[in-house]
């Protein structure tokens, strides 16, 4: 671990700097390598600061963090979602190497043109606009050079700081391994493309096959497979604007011109909340980062979904159960939402149901007379998470994804049609939910599935009975119990059970003993009392000093 800090020396200053000068001296010490006691956590302001100045590594730690509300308070989750990576773009002159080493064949045999100025920039890549042989738009995502060994440099500082910081309560409480592990392997994943471009096509072929939107509507751009690498991805080319700022094409006089505008408004807001609906509770395989940046309205109603890059998954049980609890807070049902916690939580701790359900009561109480309109969902669910944390139940990490995706979707909506109703517009789809949940996407295979399974059931029930019976006349059956940490409560009821019965005898020794020296004056006979005094004394002694050799006298 020191070899790690001495080999990232000047990187370890650097930051030493930036987390000083800001005032947070309790980082310092753990990236000295020094013991230090409890974290003392800087405001989330300051926090937000320190990583913009870290540079886009940890702008990146940041955003991963701001999916946690199981981990983070809300001012810290809302603080840090604002964090943005500023980076400006490389010139052509020091990106186009990485572009002609990403392909076996001269650039100029490939694209027949390409514009040297970046369109935009990010902390991992830059993109470029280009112009094929066959005259086909795309677009060029190139991977800023030099940027591996960075994140491969402050990874492994990251994993270091976490190993130190876990040796405390609270580290080990957050198994901040763990979250350094993820943050890791979430980074690394960003550096290939190729996995990338896998994700884009997934979801617009999912996408295609949907039942609750018309896939026309709704376009992921095109891969080029041929031409992408790992630090190359070549896309096609979608003409558009962002979705926000993007004027809508109404028709008609003004009035008319208004109301067909909004009508296209509240079809294109339909249209996103299903598509995203379909990727959560039907698909488990979802675009992660629904910013607004990354809609861009392409006219008469089409709306395209760029930087599929990061994305969730959620498994099926865990798909059923979030369906159960949007359920539950549109019914502001509190104990079922205790009662469904429990059922996603990985902590095996002790939980206090009546405090957990009196918590969400108070939660879900606030919106009792609300108007379903003005209700932001995804904060009531950011609540729950909280809600969860405080009462020590540690929750899956895709939680928060989920919850991050939900609140960014659901902000752009709002912010798109500011009087949607998003509860009214997941209302027609919850029948459908539970159908394709409960019997998938082939009814008549579940059918067949659950058809054999209540055949095998049947053909074995008489049996089994049979031989329970049977065992039940003959007094032959025997029941197995097992219960947790029985074993110990045996070995503790033992020992007790010794100690009772040895003192019992030391009683019954000294007892004899002095009946014996009173009724009798016969010096042949006392040696008996003196023989049962020593013993009982052998005996008292020896069981005295097991107990206090145990520790438990009290």
């Amino acid at each position: 671990m020191f070899l790690g800090l001495t080999q990232t020396g000047n990187r370890q200053r650097e930051i030493a700097e930036i987390v000083l000068r800001n005032g947070w001296n309790y980082m310092r010490r753990l990236l000295a390598g020094q013991q230090s006691d409890e974290p003392e956590f800087p405001t989330p302001a300051v926090l937000r600061k320190i990583l913009t100045e870290l540079g886009p590594v940890y702008v990146k730690l940041g955003q991963l963090l701001s999916t946690r509300p199981d981990l983070l308070p809300s001012t810290y989750i809302d603080e840090l979602s604002t964090l943005q990576s500023s980076v400006p773009a490389v010139f052509w002159t020091e990106i186009e190497p990485t572009l002609r080493r990403a392909f076996n064949r001269p650039l100029e045999d490939i694209f027949e043109q390409v514009q040297t100025t970046a369109i935009a920039a990010g902390s991992i890549a830059q993109v470029h606009r280009a112009t094929l042989h066959s005259g086909e738009e795309v677009a060029l995502k190139i991977q800023r050079p030099g940027i591996a060994e960075i994140v491969a440099q402050d990874i492994q500082l990251i994993k270091i700081v976490a190993t130190l910081a876990s040796r405390t309560e609270l580290g080990q409480k957050y198994n901040l391994i763990a979250l350094a592990e993820e943050f890791s392997a979430a980074l690394q994943s960003e550096l290939d493309f190729r996995l990338e471009a896998g994700y884009t096509n997934d979801l617009r072929n999912n996408l295609t096959k949907s039942r609750w939107i018309d896939a026309s509507k709704m376009l992921i751009p095109r891969i080029y497979e041929d031409l992408t690498s790992e630090t190359v991805l070549v896309l096609e080319w979608l003409e558009g604007r962002p979705l926000l700022s993007a004027p809508l094409t109404g028709t008609g006089g003004e009035d008319l011109y208004e109301r067909s505008q909004q009508a296209e408004r509240r079809a294109i807001t339909t249209l996103l909340f299903r598509a995203f609906a379909q990727q959560i509770y039907i698909d488990g395989f979802f675009h992660a980062d629904p910013h607004p940046g990354n809609f861009f309205y392409m006219g008469a109603g089409q709306v395209a979904l760029l930087d599929c890059g990061m994305v969730g998954r959620i498994d099926p049980n865990t798909q059923q159960i979030l369906t159960e609890i949007l359920l539950a807070i549109m019914e502001i049902d509190a104990r079922r939402c205790a009662q469904l916690t429990l059922r996603l939580a990985e902590s095996t701790e002790p939980v206090d149901m009546v405090l957990l359900e009196q918590d969400y009561e108070r939660l879900l109480r606030k919106y009792y007379n609300r108007n379903l309109s003005a209700i932001n969902f995804s904060q009531i669910f950011y609540e729950l998470l909280q809600v969860a944390r405080n009462n020590n139940i540690r929750l899956p990490s895709s939680l928060g994804l989920y919850a991050k995706t939900l609140a960014n979707l659901e902000g752009v909506l709002r912010s798109f049609d500011p009087e949607v109703n998003l509860f009214e517009e997941i209302k027609p789809l919850l029948t459908d939910l539970f159908r394709q949940q409960f019997v998938g996407a082939a009814p008549l295979q579940a059918l067949l599935r659950t058809a054999l399974d209540l055949k095998s059931l049947t053909l074995q029930t008489p049996q089994q009975l049979e031989s329970i019976l049977g065992g039940v006349a003959t007094e032959n059956l025997t029941w197995k119990l097992s219960v947790a940490e029985l074993d110990g409560m045996r070995r503790t009821l033992d020992s007790a059970t010794n100690r009772l019965s040895f003192s019992i005898v030391v009683g019954s020794l000294i007892m004899g003993a002095a009946t014996i020296v009173a009724q009798t004056q016969d010096s042949k006979i006392t040696w008996i009392s003196d023989a049962l005094f020593i013993a009982a004394s052998v005996i008292g002694l020896w069981l005295v000093f097991s107990i206090l050799r145990s520790g438990k006298f009290k």
